[in-house]
């Protein structure tokens, strides 16, 4: 006899009065639960709403999996929280357009809890001596450590996925916690579809690795939409749209720990806006730039909107603009080396194209070689998203 699995959530089915006997409407009931501590045994959650407790980390060799439509709710009142997927273990956090999954904190107060963070062996560069397989500690008040050589590390399949009002900052410039946080992870992981709304740090930091994403939205976070280090080397990346209001620094944080790689990532189709009147994060140091470049950070990206980047006015003067070079190693290797290519970049509302960060040299398109990468276009057309309630908050689409 074939045994059966059932989901654990409730399903109503009902007859349809209208409709023939054969016809009957199913509506979903969701399930109710708690998630806490460390979860050492393979488990599915079937749709529901859970509550997170503290920092529940999936260990190696675990595989947690989220039905489409759940909800998973931090509280900032019972303690610091966030969901860790350790190395060796998975995360399968599948949703839909219409039904995402959806990671939030009650008090819907940005920076209330630790969002997503997500740990893999591969390979990481934060020096140019030592030898590899290179390895740091994590920034994220866990102190774990990161890197390794597997290329291919698998931390599971996200998609559309939503993260809330995370961002936590433990020691500023020290100890932070993003919307997502990707600690060395590796290709085989699936990233699609992803929201990172309203956190109080970035909305999404890779820390070295090879992972890609794709269709990610990061909406309303304080410090950088998107930012990465530790020598990250992505190479299929598309569709990313940030959206900055009221706080927010840089568009794109890229840099590679002071390392002049051969290698970089590579992102395609890019839609950077900040809305009028968006105050950098802090007034000790100005971020007011799309796109900034510093310690030996490189890439490729093309099909580029950038908009509303102006200078600040109040309380002190700042310029700000389309693309900042920050130092003088950057602009020599970088640059000037070829390793930094943008085409088709529409620049729109914004006060200047290019910023230095030193005084000891002037960024100019000329400055790019060869000279093909640098291109600027009045056609692109930057990120290509589906909308629907995975990029719907409070009945307002965060795709503008």
């Amino acid at each position: 006899m074939k045994k059966i699995a059932f989901s654990l959530a409730i399903i109503i089915t009902s007859s349809l009065a209208s409709c023939s006997s054969n016809e009957t409407e199913t509506t979903k009931v969701p399930v109710t639960g708690e998630i806490a501590g460390d979860l050492t045994v393979s488990k599915t959650y079937a749709y529901g709403n859970y509550t997170l407790k503290g920092f529940a980390k999936v260990a190696s060799g675990v595989t947690i999996t989220f039905e489409a439509g759940s909800t998973i709710t931090a509280d900032k009142a019972d303690g610091d929280d966030a969901f860790v997927i350790l190395n060796g273990g998975k995360l399968v956090a599948v949703g839909t357009a219409a039904e995402p999954i959806v990671f939030t904190e009650k008090s819907k107060v940005s920076g209330s809890w630790g969002g997503i963070i997500m740990y893999g062996d591969a390979p990481i560069v934060n020096s140019a001596t030592a030898v590899a397989p290179q390895t740091a500690t994590s920034e994220d008040g866990l102190a774990l450590s990161y890197g390794g050589a597997n290329a291919t590390h698998n931390g599971g399949t996200l998609k559309y996925v939503r993260v809330e009002y995370a961002g936590q900052v433990i020691t500023q410039n020290n100890k932070e916690q993003n919307g997502f946080s990707f600690y060395s992870v590796g290709s085989g992981t699936i990233l699609e579809n992803l929201v990172s709304y309203k956190g109080n740090d970035d909305g999404f930091e890779f820390y070295g690795g090879t992972v890609s994403a794709k269709n990610l939205i990061s909406y309303g976070n304080a410090d950088d939409a998107f930012d990465w280090q530790d020598g990250w080397r992505g190479q299929e990346n598309t569709n990313w749209y940030a959206y900055q209001e009221v706080v927010g620094n840089y568009g794109m944080e890229i840099e590679a720990k002071s390392v002049n790689n051969a290698f970089w990532p590579k992102v395609t189709n890019i839609t950077l806006k900040r809305a009028t009147g968006t105050a950098t994060e802090a007034q000790s140091e100005i971020q007011l730039d799309a796109i900034q470049f510093k310690k030996e950070g490189n890439g490729e990206y093309s099909n580029i909107i950038i908009d509303g980047y102006k200078n600040q006015t109040t309380p002190t003067t700042k310029n700000g603009g389309a693309i900042q070079i920050l130092d003088l190693a950057t602009y020599n290797n970088q640059v000037a080396a070829g390793k930094i290519k943008l085409t088709n970049v529409t620049i729109t509302n914004t006060d200047n194209t290019f910023i230095s960060g030193a005084t000891t040299f002037t960024v100019a398109a000329s400055s790019f070689l060869p000279t093909t990468n640098w291109a600027t276009s009045t056609t692109a057309t930057g990120a290509s998203l589906t909308t629907g309630a995975w990029a719907t908050v409070n009945g307002a689409s965060l795709i503008k």
